[in-house]
């Protein structure tokens, strides 16, 4: 599951050790809810605290040659502050303005399915506070 955070026109972009951009998110533990999963995965890899409301989208991502796995994406709120403490997991996090991911992706080296969500989140109508829930 990975998490859609839009903030004042820009969203949020984690850099994995691939040297890919990504969404936050991560996988459930055993028994755990999707939406508490991903509120809890992308408050380990950021620090923030997001609300998740409803399903972005999803699509098969290939992690190897041969071996894919579905990924989920959802809209999140943020809750509160909006600075980003990076985890491990990642070598920097990023605040990108939706208008660097336009056909170009302005040197983001994205996967087309996140970059298909993002997308799609930005097609949809948004408040002034980017708040979707």
């Amino acid at each position: 599951m990975k998490g859609i955070l839009r903030h004042q026109g820009r969203v949020l972009l984690l850099l994995n050790k691939r040297g890919e951009w990504e969404l936050p998110g991560g996988r459930p533990e055993p028994d755990e809810d999707q939406r508490a999963a991903l509120k809890r995965e992308v408050e380990e890899e950021t620090g923030l605290d997001v609300e998740v409301g409803k399903l972005a989208g999803g699509h098969l991502f290939e992690v190897l040659p041969g071996r894919f796995v579905q990924i989920v994406a959802y809209h999140c709120a943020l809750v509160g502050a909006s600075a980003v403490t990076p985890s491990h997991e990642h070598l920097e996090a990023r605040w990108v303005p939706l208008a660097e991911l336009g056909d170009t992706v302005a040197g983001y080296r994205l996967p087309d399915g996140y970059l298909g969500a993002i997308r799609q989140a930005m097609s949809q109508p948004r408040a002034s506070s980017d708040r979707v829930v």
